[in-house]
């Protein structure tokens, strides 16, 4: 279910798009940064010259921060998570000096199935990881939330919360709130039937919380159909 504290952040979500400066940034093998800005805490609701500069990395290394504002928001928080779970690093709600330090040479994202395509998604469900590949470099990393592994009822019956692992491709995408019998996914990308979709929701936590499908940030959502071909760009899902 969405959350309605939040619910003021859809508007300006909708309208972002991956900036063309960050796809043309170089792959996260290449890149090597220096410490960020030794003695100062990164964290939610901080705004300067030192959040923009972590955006600016981020997004340099495909962790998409959201606007490059000099704002520490909800976007930026998510994009800090999914470097945290990539470099196998406590999940935090600040920049640590152990992130800090991780972020000059950080480590790429573990390669699940190489072989299943140039252009693929994976989903590693050990550490909540999405890693999306163009030409077998990547292009955005994501922090999700997958199925949480609880025991539920609902009109259609009752199941385990399981996100199902395997190959898989894109089926089909459906724009805005799509309504469902477990509740309600934006802009969802089916990748088995129309049962499991990669999809937007306000809440995606650090812990599995999800039905089965896979949860993206929303300001991720807003463009991330726009980055895989539909139908049929390889999901891979790995536990």
């Amino acid at each position: 279910m969405r959350r309605l504290w939040i619910s003021a952040l859809l508007a300006p979500v909708v309208a972002l798009a991956i900036p063309a400066a960050a796809s043309a940034t170089p792959s996260v093998h290449t890149v090597r940064i220096e410490p960020i800005v030794a003695g100062q805490t990164l964290q939610l609701g901080r705004t300067d010259s030192a959040v923009k500069t972590l955006q600016l990395r981020l997004a340099a290394l495909k962790y998409y921060p959201g606007s490059i504002d000099g704002q520490f928001g909800m976007d930026t928080l998510e994009a800090v998570w999914a470097f945290q779970e990539v470099q196998g690093l406590p999940a935090e709600d600040y920049v640590s000096s152990s992130m800090e330090r991780a972020m000059t040479d950080p480590r790429p994202p573990k390669v699940l199935d190489g072989h299943a395509g140039a252009d693929r998604i994976e989903v590693n469900l050990a550490n909540e990881a999405l890693v999306l590949y163009h030409n077998n470099q990547v292009e955005l990393i994501s922090h999700v939330s997958s199925g949480g592994g609880y025991y539920f009822c609902s009109i259609g019956g009752c199941a385990f919360a399981i996100t199902p692992t395997g190959n898989f491709e894109t089926v089909v995408f459906m724009p805005g709130w799509v309504t469902v019998p477990l509740g309600e996914m934006y802009n969802p990308v089916f990748f088995v039937s129309t049962t499991f979709a990669i999809h937007g929701d306000t809440d995606v936590p650090l812990e599995p919380v999800s039905h089965g499908c896979i949860r993206i940030p929303m300001d991720i959502a807003a463009f991330f159909h726009t980055l895989v071909k539909i139908p049929g760009e390889p999901v891979i899902v790995r536990r």
